[in-house]
């Protein structure tokens, strides 16, 4: 069940039904294996609850790196990075995305790479890098494209890189 229900036509921001959120929340309760630990984090995120949405990812990369794959542990922190981006921490979750992305890159794994250039952009779009944004977005596109992803995924990039295009057009009329 997919609890997103659009996107933010200029943030990018998911749109979720809260009710639904915090209804899952408390289904999954303190379940602590990893996909639990994951699905919480990105629940606390979209529902605004950045601080235990830190802590609980600061415990799901604890959890990747000790029983999980390394592209477990990619996901765990690109995830972390997104609670930091939420949070105002710009310059650490750039950082740490630009290290999952090239990591990702390096080892052919095309779906987190993409991941983690969605997720850098984002964050360089929250800091009005609107180049450096729109230069993510389309490394995005063509690891979602190398990864086969489906047309609905491929719309959405392309989608980000409208909004950056809109963002740019409007910074051009306001200078």
């Amino acid at each position: 069940m997919s609890y997103i229900r659009g996107y933010h036509p200029d943030t990018l921001r998911e749109i979720v039904d809260e009710r639904e959120c915090r209804e899952r929340l408390a289904e999954i309760g303190p379940q602590r294996s990893l996909p639990a630990l994951l699905e919480r984090v990105w629940l606390l995120k979209v529902t605004g609850d950045f601080d235990e949405a830190l802590q609980i990812s600061d415990q799901s990369v604890r959890t990747a790196r000790m029983a999980g794959t390394r592209k477990d542990l990619l996901r765990a922190r690109i995830l972390h990075a997104t609670i930091q981006q939420e949070r105002g921490q710009l310059a650490a979750a750039e950082q740490e995305l630009t290290a999952c992305a090239a990591e990702a890159e390096g080892h052919g794994w095309a779906g987190i790479a993409a991941f983690a250039s969605h997720h850098r952009g984002m964050v360089r779009l929250d800091d009005d890098d609107l180049d450096g944004a729109r230069a993510d977005f389309k490394r995005e596109l063509f690891f979602r494209q190398q990864a086969g992803a489906p047309e609905e995924q491929l719309e959405s990039t392309l989608l980000a890189i409208d909004a950056v295009d809109r963002r740019r057009v409007a910074a051009s009329v306001a200078s």
